[in-house]
Parts: C-alpha cells; sequence; structure tokens
C-alpha cells in the first residue's frame, strides 16, 4: 500500500552466474546499487535472491581473508566428499545444498536515500557452491 499522492516502484533484473571455479564468492554489491538507482526509489528495500538451490546471497565484510575464512568454516560443516544421502539420487553435491542453507539464498536491503543503507564494511555477495553451469540471481528493488 502506498501514502495518498506517493506511486510505488519496482524494478526487478536478473543476473547469471557460471563460475569457473566449483565454489566462488562474488561482490555483487555495485550491481544491486545498479538496480536500486535504475528504480528511481527513495526510500524502500531490495531483495536480492539466488534462484538455484547450490547458491546463496550474503552480506558480510570485503575485508581480506574474510571469504576463505568462510568458506573454511563452510567446508568443515559441510565437507566434501562425504556420501550424503542425497548421493543417493545420483547427484555429488550434498555439501553445496547444506552449503546454501547455511549462507541461506537471499537478503533484504534497506533502501534510504535512494542507496543501499549498508553498514561501513558491509557488502552483497553471491555464493556459488556447485558451479560451472548457469544460475541466476533476481534482484528486486521496491519503495517510493
Amino acid at each position: 500500500m502506498s501514502r495518498k499522492g506517493v506511486k510505488m516502484k519496482s524494478e526487478t533484473a536478473y543476473l547469471t552466474f557460471n563460475t569457473d571455479k566449483h565454489r566462488d564468492y562474488i561482490n555483487i554489491t555495485d550491481k544491486v546499487a545498479d538496480v536500486v538507482a535504475a528504480s528511481g526509489i527513495s526510500e524502500g528495500m531490495v531483495l536480492v535472491s539466488a534462484t538455484h538451490i547450490t547458491a546463496g546471497v550474503y552480506v558480510n565484510d570485503a575485508e581480506s581473508g574474510i571469504i576463505e575464512d568462510i568458506d573454511e568454516l563452510l567446508g568443515k560443516l559441510a565437507p566434501e566428499g562425504v556420501d550424503y544421502h542425497h548421493h543417493q539420487t545420483g547427484e555429488r553435491n550434498g555439501d553445496a545444498h547444506l552449503k546454501s542453507l547455511l549462507v541461506h539464498h537471499q537478503v533484504i536491503v534497506p533502501v534510504t536515500g535512494g542507496t543501499l543503507d549498508l553498514g561501513p564494511w558491509q557488502q552483497v555477495y553471491y555464493a556459488e557452491f556447485d558451479g560451472q553451469r548457469p544460475k541466476r540471481v533476481v534482484i528486486k528493488a521496491i519503495g517510493e
């Protein structure tokens, strides 16, 4: 619902990733900001959602070493090479499904004054856990 005289706006964009690596972490903050700018919204939110079950989206720091720390943690919690029940289907990516659950598949970021309202070091990342094939992310900005 919008306030009287204020029209809600929205913008939807899709990103496609086909990573060279099996696992990868890609900073997509600028792409998300571009969608917000194209939407023309001043106040609202933007949803960023990985539309595949072996990928995720998260917000974290862009400092050196943090991606390696995240990757090592996820590797300990959902290691590759384990004989997961899922592998009975013929797939060998059970760990990728679990890593996606741990990271989660989407984030919502506030938009204030027409820009992403992130903390001083926060960035938006796409996390790939079973790469080397095309996967999509939807970005939907909505507000006024």
